[in-house]
């Protein structure tokens, strides 16, 4: 069987962290699209499990959450497939984000409908990533209310920030309290809105008006889990001048993409 060499396998997954599609790859690397596509799932399995292992006892003080709009198959929601994102979904689907403001880094990622049982996912697995208090934003969906207050109960400052609209324009926003005693001056979303242009840029497939979006579910969510642990642990943040695990002590050095899907590599014998 031919196995391919690590070092092409590493600019395959470095090129897919960077905004590069499938079919680019391809053609750049000579590596037939399916087994770019298999490579992906392998080391987006890794890095899940990865994830799951190392953001663990996270202290943060201020924790940002949103949600990014995407599409598997087709735009159109596939009314045979309500309520699960997974085992042949078509259509829209939403990646919820929470990112520590402080350190940048994502604790916590989840995919699904924009609806409260994906609100409380996210919340639900904020729970067993965090210790001590801190303060949740979130933008206005109203989900995140019931989500926030069935995971956490009385334990979490909770503020929304609520767009102003005229039209189609936001013209304002307004922060508002909503559970405990939050510092409103941090009611804030900015840093996980930004983090969403840093997704889009980075993973080809959240790209907006591209033949490049995702087929099937299983490459989405793999996709997801190779993009957040590259971003969390080999990709430099200019203002923290450190990658964000570096930041909130995961790590103690910047971690290259060989390091990141170890697991992965060594399950396939790539040396």
């Amino acid at each position: 069987m031919y196995v391919l060499r690590k070092e092409k396998v590493l600019t395959i997954l470095g090129g897919l962290v960077e905004g590069h599609s499938i079919r680019a790859l391809e053609r750049m690397t000579g590596v037939n699209q399916n087994t770019i596509m298999s490579w992906l799932v392998r080391a987006g399995d890794s890095c899940h499990r990865l994830l799951d292992a190392k953001i663990q006892n996270i202290q943060a003080k201020y924790v940002q959450a949103d949600e990014l709009w995407s599409f598997i198959g087709k735009k159109e929601a596939d009314p045979e497939h309500i309520g699960a994102v997974m085992n042949g979904y078509k259509g829209e689907v939403w990646v919820f984000v929470a990112l520590d403001a402080d350190t940048k880094l994502v604790i916590s990622y989840i995919l699904g409908h924009r609806d409260t049982a994906s609100a409380y996912r996210l919340m639900m697995d904020l729970r067993r990533r965090l210790v001590g208090e801190f303060q949740l934003t979130t933008d206005g969906l109203l989900a995140y209310r019931d989500a926030a207050e069935l995971a956490f109960g009385t334990e979490v400052h909770f503020g929304q920030l609520m767009k102003i609209y005229r039209g189609d324009e936001v013209v304002g926003a307004r922060p508002v309290v909503v559970a405990g005693n939050p510092n409103v001056e941090k009611i804030s979303t900015s840093y996980v809105e930004r983090n969403n242009l840093t997704m889009r840029m980075s993973v080809r497939r959240l790209a907006r008006k591209t033949s490049a979006f995702s087929k099937k579910s299983e490459n989405h969510l793999a996709a997801l889990h190779l993009y957040f642990s590259y971003y969390n642990f080999c990709r430099w943040h200019r203002t923290l001048k450190m990658t964000p695990a570096m930041a909130a002590d995961l790590t103690d050095h910047l971690w290259t993409m060989e390091e990141l899907v170890s697991g992965a590599l060594k399950q396939q014998g790539v040396s």
